[in-house]
């Protein structure tokens, strides 16, 4: 057999089937809207993000006897809420502590550079002088330059205060309706799909159950690993502990690699307000016990259905995603990995049912007759 009849056959084989070109259809679809016109619909689009996180409560709360629509209204009132504390609440005091660390920025920088010199002084093998040279050459001018280059990134998006304030009202409004017509929806989109469809089917359910899951349990990851972190930082009278409880709550989107880069600035502050104290030591080892049990504990148990997902698959996942869509892209990265696991497993079950069911083959056919 040839290469061509090679070719041939697989794509027969794997496209030949209706569902197939169907779902390869609505992939590229959905593809060409996000890339395209995908910013412009980011209200909607994060107002179903969030459906997906909310509508599990609602669901629950249907099932407590309570009117759907008395429950949509309280979670939607509960959501808006939650933003309305976020901007009066907790931004101003981390945008203040920003401020603060910009500003003290350049003693820091004095105090580390003093601070690893008598390091290099008292185990000279370990920091070669070069090195202690070189950082001290640049190390200030480059970090006051990156502070001000932070609020002066952060300055320049406030003329998108109009956009920001239309996308917080348009997000609430699509919360309401994508949960109050949350079925109708579903009911038209199943119109639009041909009527046996079991790869859809299958696909669909465990994708929006991956998806609804994932959504849920990375925001509460988000909010219980940031609040125990405050609750801890402020026990020990770290600096800037609401900066830091927010840059590590938000570093868990990002697997593995956003632990690890956040551990920096954590370390660094701890280091030049403490110095090679055992106060110090408390604190990273408090940081340490607190990734630790996020890692081992608190992700296994909201995260059970992503568990089997390979570390390098979701590495691979981030960076692809990442670069396609920034921080969004690092956010959904495991659903969508998960999504195309789901899409291979199925997609040649299906398929090839018809080829390895033997009351469907010719030869069987042959022989009953």
């Amino acid at each position: 057999m040839s290469i061509v009849d090679i070719v041939r056959d697989w794509t027969n084989r794997v496209f030949g089937h209706t569902e197939g070109l169907v779902l390869l259809a609505l992939i590229t679809i959905s593809m060409a809207i996000l890339l395209t016109v995908g910013f412009y619909l980011a209200p909607v689009i994060a107002g179903l993000i969030v459906t997906f996180a909310l509508h599990g409560i609602v669901k629950k709360l249907a099932e407590w006897r309570i009117p759907r629509l008395v429950a949509i209204v309280g979670v939607v009132v509960l959501f808006i809420g939650a933003i309305i504390a976020l901007f009066i609440v907790i931004l101003p005091l981390v945008w203040a502590q920003l401020q603060n660390l910009v500003a003290q920025l350049p003693q820091l920088v004095i105090a580390l550079q003093v601070i690893l010199t008598e390091f290099a002084h008292d185990y000279p093998q370990l920091v070669p002088d070069a090195f202690l040279e070189s950082l001290s050459a640049t190390a200030q001018t480059q970090l006051t330059n990156l502070g001000g280059q932070i609020v002066q990134q952060i300055v320049q998006q406030l003329p998108n205060l109009v956009w920001i304030l239309i996308f917080v009202l348009l997000v609430p409004i699509s919360l309401f309706f994508f949960l109050k017509d949350h079925q109708q929806i579903v009911d038209y989109l199943r119109h639009l799909l041909p009527k046996d469809r079991p790869l859809l089917d299958e696909v669909g359910r465990e994708t929006v159950a991956q998806m609804g899951s994932y959504i849920r349990g990375k925001l509460l990851e988000i909010l219980i690993v940031g609040c125990v972190c405050y609750v801890v930082f402020s026990l020990f009278g770290l600096q800037f502990a609401a900066l830091l409880s927010l840059l590590v709550g938000l570093s868990v989107i990002i697997p593995f690699v956003g632990a690890a880069v956040v551990t920096v600035p954590v370390v660094m502050v701890a280091l030049v307000q403490f110095g090679w104290s055992w106060d110090f030591l408390f604190v990273v080892v408090a940081y340490a016990v607190i990734q630790v049990l996020d890692g081992n504990v608190l992700v296994p148990i909201l995260f059970t259905k992503a568990n089997d997902l390979h570390p390098v698959v979701i590495i691979v996942a981030v960076l692809a995603f990442g670069g396609l869509w920034g921080i969004w892209g690092v956010f959904f990265a495991i659903p969508l990995a998960t999504f195309i696991r789901a899409v291979i497993n199925a997609w040649p079950t299906k398929i090839s049912a018809d080829d390895d069911d033997p009351e469907s083959s010719p030869q069987s056919e042959t022989a009953s007759s």
